[in-house]
């Protein structure tokens, strides 16, 4: 079975990026946030393990590919998780696709990826990294993303990344409401994205499933009745999964992007269907970044 295959966003209308090829090293992420969508579909879905005889199938794989594709890592575990700090395999997964010639974005709430700069400062053009930053605030973090890097060292690994020459964005995605949806919450996202030299502000609001929902109710059990009325009495189900109402992602998704465009970022949406919020010409998955 091949490891790099095109990206299939569960034939999702929502998603308008460009066609892609999508690379997960490992089956399963260590960060373990309570609004994971893997968990629908990935046994053991927060025990990260690598993919069997990983490279060798990669080099299998990029005999069949075009040259030149555009490569994303990761879509269903974060390619940084934390047993590659001891294993290596993204690091040396990087070194394959970029010397075979093919483009790569990178998705990732660790600030591991530093550790990686002498590959990805190599290929000029040929690299983006979007950076998820759901919050500044500690206290919250810890309770929705467990056991994901702190976010002063994900913002600080933006920093990083811009000063070296890569082009990178920030994901303020999910948005949840009456956890991370405040304005003040908002604008320390966004203006720090800013300050450490972000291009893109990509933002989407959290989309429910049971296993999904339950965690995050047990999480932040005092807003556990208004979740639930927002999501499954107020909200619809579309694509497999329950979005709060239409009214309110408009208004919170408009005022990420003022915030985003006042301080000249790109601005985009994620899984959403106010298109026209988008700025021209750009992609939510960041392959607009990309020479």
């Amino acid at each position: 079975m091949s490891v790099i295959r095109p990206f299939d966003p569960w034939r999702n209308p929502l998603c308008p990026c460009p066609p892609k090829y999508g690379l997960n090293p490992y089956t399963g992420c260590g960060h373990s946030c309570t609004y994971c969508y893997i968990s629908g579909y990935i046994p053991r879905a927060f025990q990260p393990r690598p993919k069997e005889d990983l490279l060798e199938q990669i080099r299998r794989d990029l005999r069949k590919i075009p040259k030149g594709s555009v490569i994303s890592l990761s879509n269903s575990s974060d390619p940084y998780t934390p047993p590659e700090a001891e294993l290596g395999l993204t690091r040396r997964a990087l070194s394959l696709l970029l010397e075979a010639g093919h483009k790569v974005l990178i998705v990732t709430k660790s600030p591991l990826v530093l550790r990686d700069l002498d590959i990805l400062t190599k290929y000029p053009g040929k690299v983006a990294v979007q950076i998820t930053v759901t919050t500044l605030d500690e206290a919250i973090a810890e309770r929705l993303e467990p056991k994901a890097p702190k976010p002063s060292a994900r913002i600080a690994a933006v920093r990083r990344l811009v000063e070296a020459g890569i082009p990178v964005g920030v994901r303020l995605d999910p948005i949840v409401p009456y956890v991370n949806d405040s304005i003040d919450s908002l604008s320390a996202v966004v203006n720090a994205a800013a300050d450490a030299g972000a291009r893109q502000l990509v933002a989407s609001t959290y989309k429910a499933k049971p296993d999904n929902f339950a965690r995050l109710v047990k999480a932040f059990p005092e807003i556990a009745d208004r979740l639930k009325e927002l999501y499954w009495v107020r909200g619809e189900f579309k694509h497999g999964q329950r979005y709060a109402p239409a009214e309110y992602r408009r208004r919170v998704l408009e005022r990420v992007k003022r915030l985003a465009e006042a301080r000249g970022m790109q601005f985009d949406i994620c899984r959403e269907e106010f298109f026209d919020l988008n700025t021209p010409g750009t992609y939510c998955d960041g392959s607009h970044m990309l020479s």
